[in-house]
């Protein structure tokens, strides 16, 4: 008996998304609940679940393919064993598999660009664990010659991920170890493939790649060109001494781990200090509708989170309520998520201010852009030691370049000036965060 696979429920006012990867090839054995493909929707990815255990016999949609809620995109045997169940190579596959495998050439297939590279999730695992590498890990394994069987994977239940084969490419072997084992194993590109008669490229061929964009990254890309045509977007500068947190964090850190489980970071110290700042200047935490002005009694802070497949924006609600604890804490199980690809919808919903950090990746400076309908973000920047003036001597200072965007259309250039000013002054004195100053 077969039993159709649905696309569940993705969200509010989501109603369709697409198939970005099978998980489970027809013939393949699968659990109940066991996720069998992947759906990308405007916001978040999605894995649709196994209702029943058997095996997958049939795959109604297409990688890349738009689903609607609800649609049918597999069926299920429950009576079917894996064996049974496999798929009669057709013609056209069994002549490809005789012209890239002529007797004698060995037991191991070439890896193919034009059709799906199984992997094995780890070295003496059967076939009900072998799973399907995505195109562009695919794209990275011909790229790195590499063998995708000897890597480890850190995604969702072990599976292959672009960065894990670009690690594995720089801490394997010299260049020419990867090129022979390349040639025995694994096509550099299509131009090599028997199937694919012509020219060797020349190491100074130039190439090009095109890849469609996926949705999430084409809502980003409206959500970002709205903001900057709808509102009248300003940003205002100012630098702060980070030595205060620095040695904060330095002196309480592992009395900090050790009672709460999780490392003292600086985002906390931030929040916490927008919190503040945002009592003195509510119209930073506020937001336009309409004609009319809203304001939040609240922190609900957006904290942007860099994901394998685009930037996410994750709200941690009621900050201004919260401990140092319990912000580092939320922050870090958001970042675990969105590595893992299971960011909820209801995850990223709301927010009324963002705070992004990306001093992370080494920026200096930068001019965030407003995430409507927000009225601000606040964007944070590497920690450089940088001569200033003290007490009329110069000396070498921790010093971070902070950069507040804001919507002139409600926020005066006075107040923001303000708010990044007393977001200044409790981060170089930590004190004002405790006694409300």
């Amino acid at each position: 008996m077969a039993t159709d696979v649905q696309v569940p429920a993705l969200g509010e006012s989501i109603t369709e998304g697409t198939l970005a990867q099978w998980l489970k090839k027809p013939g393949e054995a699968v659990k109940a609940d066991e996720p069998i493909a992947s759906l990308e929707t405007d916001k978040v990815s999605v894995e649709v679940p196994s209702p029943v255990a058997g095996v997958l016999i049939e795959q109604l949609v297409e990688e890349g393919d738009n689903v609607a809620v609800g649609a049918v995109i597999a069926r299920i045997d429950q009576s079917a064993t894996a064996a049974a169940a496999a798929p009669a190579p057709t013609p056209a596959q069994s002549a490809a598999a005789a012209t890239t495998n002529p007797p004698g050439a060995g037991e191991t297939p070439a890896l193919r660009t034009d059709q799906p590279a199984p992997v094995a999730e780890s070295e003496g695992e059967d076939e009900d664990h072998i799973t399907t590498l995505s195109p562009a890990v695919r794209r990275a394994v011909l790229e790195y010659h590499v063998d995708p069987t000897k890597i480890k994977g850190t995604g969702k239940d072990g599976r292959l991920t672009k960065d894990d084969v670009i690690a594995a490419a720089q801490a394997g072997s010299t260049p020419a170890q990867a090129g022979a084992q390349a040639e025995a194993k694994l096509p550099s590109s299509p131009e090599q493939q028997p199937s694919a008669p012509g020219p060797r490229p020349s190491p100074g061929d130039r190439r090009e790649e095109r890849v469609k964009m996926s949705r999430l990254r084409q809502t980003i890309a409206k959500r970002l060109k709205d903001a900057q045509n709808t509102a009248a977007m300003l940003t205002t500068f100012n630098d702060v001494d980070m030595s205060a947190v620095i040695e904060a964090r330095s002196r309480y850190k592992d009395l900090f781990e050790k009672k709460h489980g999780i490392r003292l970071g600086f985002m906390g110290f931030f929040v916490k200090a927008c919190a503040l700042a945002g009592k003195d200047v509510p119209s930073v935490n506020a937001s336009l509708e309409g004609d009319e002005i809203v304001y939040h009694d609240y922190l609900d802070v957006s904290i942007a989170v860099s994901a394998p497949k685009g930037l996410v924006v994750p709200v941690v609600r009621n900050a201004d309520r919260m401990s140092f604890a319990e912000i580092e804490k939320t922050i870090a199980a958001y970042g675990k998520k969105a590595k893992e690809g299971t960011l909820t919808v209801d995850e990223m919903q709301g927010g009324t201010f963002t705070i992004s950090n990306g001093g992370v990746f080494g920026s200096l400076l930068s001019t965030p852009i407003i995430n409507p309908p927000q009225s601000a973000v606040l964007g944070m920047h590497r920690i450089e030691e940088r001569p200033v003036v003290k007490d009329g001597a110069i000396v070498a200072r921790p010093m971070m370049y902070l950069a507040l965007s804001y919507d002139h259309r409600i926020i005066d250039g006075r107040e923001a000036v303000t708010f990044l000013v007393r977001v200044k002054e409790a981060i170089e004195d930590p004190t004002r965060l405790l006694i409300d100053l």
